[in-house]
C-alpha cells in the first residue's frame, strides 16, 4: 500500500497523544499526577495537539476532505466511522479531566474518574483505528491479531516516553521514575509485538494466489502473460506499492534500533544519572529517547504500509499473497 505521509503522521501523532492521555489518567488514579498549572497546560496541550493534528491530517488523504464528517454516519458497519465517533466522544471526558487537573475546577476524585474514562476512550479509539486495517481481508499483512496489538501498544509506549521526559524536566521525581519504568516495560512489549508481527509476515502461508483470484486455479498454474493496463493507474499507485527488499531490511533495522533499543537504553542510563544527582545529563538522555522513538516509530509506520500488498495486485503479476 502507498505509505501516504498524512496517514503515517496521523497514526504516529494521534497514537502518541492518546498514549499520553492514557498515562495521565493512570498517574491521576495513582495519586501521582502533578497539579501544577504550567506543567498541566504543557502536557495536556501537547497531547491534545498531537491527537487533533493527527486526526486532521488523516482527512488530507481523502479526495474530498470537507466530506469527512459524513463517514461518521456509517458506524454500524465501518470501523472508520466508529473511530471518528470514539475520538469525538472521548474529547468530553478528556477535556473535563484536563480542566480539573490544570485549574482544579472540581475535586480531584472526579478528575480521577474522568481521567480513567478518558483513558478507556483513548484505548477504544486506538482499537477502532487498528480494526480499520485489521478488518481488511484483502490485505493479509494487516488481517491478523498483531496489527491490533501493535496499535494498542505503540501509541501508549510513545506517550510514556514523552511523559517520562516532561516529568523529569519539571522535576517531579516520583512520577518521572514511575513513568520511566512504565515506558521501559512498554518498549519491551512493543518490541515483542513487532517482532512477532514481522515474523508473521515472513512465515504466514499465502491465502490467495493468481489461480484463486481468477478462479482458474483448478486448470493448473496461472500466470499473467500481460498487464491489464499499459500505463500506471490508481490501483497500482495506491495498492501496488513495492519496496525493495534491501530497503525494507534497512528501514526495519532503523525502526528496531531507534524505536526500541535506543529509547530503552537512554531510559535506563537516564535513571542512573537522575538518581545520582546529575539531572541535566539524565534529562538530555530522555530527550534523545523521545527523538529516537519518534524517528523509529515513523519508520515502523512507513514499513507497515509499504510492506502490505492488496489482493488486487494478483491481477497485475503478483503470484501469491
Amino acid at each position: 500500500m502507498h505509505p501516504a505521509k498524512s496517514v503515517i503522521f496521523f497514526t504516529t501523532a494521534s497514537g502518541a497523544g492518546y498514549g499520553m492521555m492514557i498515562w495521565l489518567g493512570v498517574l491521576a488514579a495513582l495519586g501521582m499526577l502533578p497539579q501544577e498549572t504550567v506543567f498541566g497546560i504543557l502536557v495536556f496541550g501537547l497531547a491534545f495537539a498531537l491527537i487533533v493534528g493527527g486526526l486532521l491530517s488523516s482527512t488530507f488523504h481523502l479526495g474530498r476532505p470537507e466530506r469527512a464528517w459524513r463517514a461518521m454516519s456509517q458506524w454500524r458497519t465501518s470501523w472508520l466511522s466508529r473511530e471518528g465517533l470514539a475520538a469525538i466522544i472521548g474529547f468530553v471526558p478528556l477535556g473535563l479531566f484536563a480542566l480539573v487537573a490544570i485549574f482544579s475546577i472540581a475535586d480531584m476524585a472526579l478528575g480521577v474518574v474522568l481521567g480513567l474514562v478518558g483513558a478507556a476512550m483513548a484505548l477504544l479509539t486506538l482499537y477502532c483505528t487498528a480494526m480499520i486495517y485489521a478488518s481488511l481481508k484483502t490485505i493479509p499483512a494487516w488481517h491478523n491479531r498483531w496489527t491490533v496489538a501493535g496499535y494498542l501498544v505503540l501509541g501508549p509506549m510513545n506517550g510514556a516516553v514523552i511523559l517520562a521526559f516532561l516529568l523529569a524536566v519539571f522535576g517531579f521525581e516520583e512520577a518521572a521514575g514511575t513513568m520511566r519504568t512504565i515506558a521501559g516495560v512498554m518498549i519491551i512489549i512493543g518490541l515483542t509485538v513487532k517482532t512477532f508481527y514481522w515474523k508473521h509476515l515472513a512465515t504466514a502461508p499465502a491465502t490467495s494466489t493468481a489461480g484463486s483470484a481468477t478462479g482458474l486455479g483448478h486448470l493448473g498454474k496461472v500466470e499473467m502473460t500481460g498487464s491489464p493496463h499499459d500505463q500506471d493507474n490508481y490501483l497500482l499507485r495506491e495498492m501496488g506499492f513495492r519496496i525493495a527488499r534491501k530497503h525494507a531490511r534497512k528501514l526495519g533495522r532503523i525502526a528496531i534500533v531507534l524505536g526500541f533499543w535506543m529509547p530503552l537504553a537512554c531510559l535506563l542510563v537516564a535513571g542512573i544519572f537522575l538518581d545520582g544527582g546529575l539531572p541535566a545529563a539524565g534529562i538530555a538522555l530522555l530527550f534523545v529517547a523521545v527523538i529516537a522513538c519518534q524517528i523509529g516509530i515513523t519508520a515502523e509506520r512507513w514499513l507497515f504500509f509499504a510492506e502490505a500488498r492488496h489482493a488486487v495486485t494478483l491481477y497485475y503479476g503478483e503470484k501469491a499473497l
